[in-house]
């Protein structure tokens, strides 16, 4: 039997999981749903004329889904997962869940109570190469020092979508949940502080809203953590892409020798390689090891990577697994960017 897939949202994202769940058998997409005539057409057009929705609501009742697969902008994310869930359907939804605490916890606990599975899009989860740069950086000893930006130069419609994400959230906490998961993940220990600074530097984004951010994350085991995000035309592409750990025995980090350029949705997620340095010395003082390369050239592509997420959705629907880390790891990646938001608001560290 085919699980029923209402698709929410046609853009960049809704496209590369619609393609997904085109792609796999036991999903069968029953609507598409967006605000723009031209999107959804253009998607459904592709798919062999999937029927188009442009109110969400009307979709749900109407298609009476079996999974709900919501891509739209992060304001409508908790509205849409609470629908969805009360509907009776099992939900994938992009990051982040929600753009309160607040509303991530309430959530966490109406998919328990519907015993539903619910699946955020961390999507360097299912990377094998971001999986493997984790499991590097947990040989490195403690603590970590974990370096990590992301600074787009956006411009066009990359600079349209993002002055829309700005209505509501921040490139800090947009993006950083992101990365603040894999700092948990290779730290496996508990964030204690969170500081930030921010910038405004465009008058097109709203007067309380920042453009440019940098979060400092300090846990328990001693490591402590990084990461910087900035938006717009005005970027420098500099160090777009840093993505390096340090520890005791050495250094990992991610190359950019494969990256496309910053506004490009592959050169978010695609590696060149890892390069990996050890600490070791010799008798003389020198290096007692030369610095390693490991291959990540079979990495899946942005599509490819949106089709591991589905299935991962599939077997723990199928499997029935236990989503309960997933979904509390979730809320607790926004916990520490939303504490970046208000230290830079409030001007002070955050204590978590």
């Amino acid at each position: 039997m085919k699980l029923k897939v209402l698709v929410v949202g046609c853009g960049n994202m809704g496209t590369s999981h619609a393609r997904a769940y085109h792609q796999i058998d036991n999903f069968e997409i029953v609507g598409l749903v967006s605000r723009s005539a031209e999107s959804r057409e253009r998607l459904s057009k592709e798919l062999s004329g999937v029927p188009m929705y442009s109110d969400f609501e009307h979709a749900l009742l109407k298609t009476e889904p079996d999974v709900v697969s919501i891509n739209t902008y992060p304001d409508t994310h908790a509205a849409y997962v609470r629908a969805s869930l009360e509907a009776g359907a099992h939900v994938f939804v992009e990051k982040p869940l929600a753009t309160t605490v607040a509303e991530a916890e309430d959530l966490a606990r109406l998919v328990k109570m519907r015993d539903k599975k619910l699946v955020i899009g961390y999507i360097l989860r299912v990377h094998p190469a971001w999986t493997k740069f984790v499991d590097v950086a947990q040989t490195l000893g403690k603590p970590l020092v974990m370096r990590m930006n992301l600074n787009q130069q956006s411009f066009g419609e990359q600079w349209y979508t993002h002055k829309q994400l700005m209505n509501t959230v921040s490139p800090i906490v947009d993006c950083g949940v992101h990365y603040v998961d894999i700092m948990c993940l290779m730290t496996q220990s508990k964030p204690v502080s969170v500081s930030a600074i921010g910038a405004r530097l465009s008058n097109e984004i709203p007067s309380d809203m920042y453009n440019y951010g940098q979060l400092q994350v300090r846990f328990e085991d001693g490591s402590i953590g990084w990461y910087e995000a900035g938006w717009g035309p005005m970027m420098s592409e500099t160090a777009f892409f840093v993505k390096d750990v340090i520890g005791p025995k050495g250094s990992v980090s991610i190359t950019d020798e494969a990256k496309g350029e910053s506004q490009d949705i592959e050169g978010h997620t695609k590696t060149g390689s890892l390069k990996l340095h050890h600490s070791q010395l010799d008798a003389a003082g020198n290096f007692a090891h030369q610095d390693e390369f490991l291959s990540t050239e079979d990495e899946p592509d942005h599509d490819g990577l949106c089709l591991l997420e589905q299935k991962f959705l599939l077997k723990a629907i199928v499997e029935n697994l236990d989503l309960t880390v997933h979904v509390n790891d979730a809320v607790n990646s926004m916990k520490i960017v939303l504490a970046a938001d208000e230290a830079f608001r409030e001007g002070k560290t955050v204590e978590l």
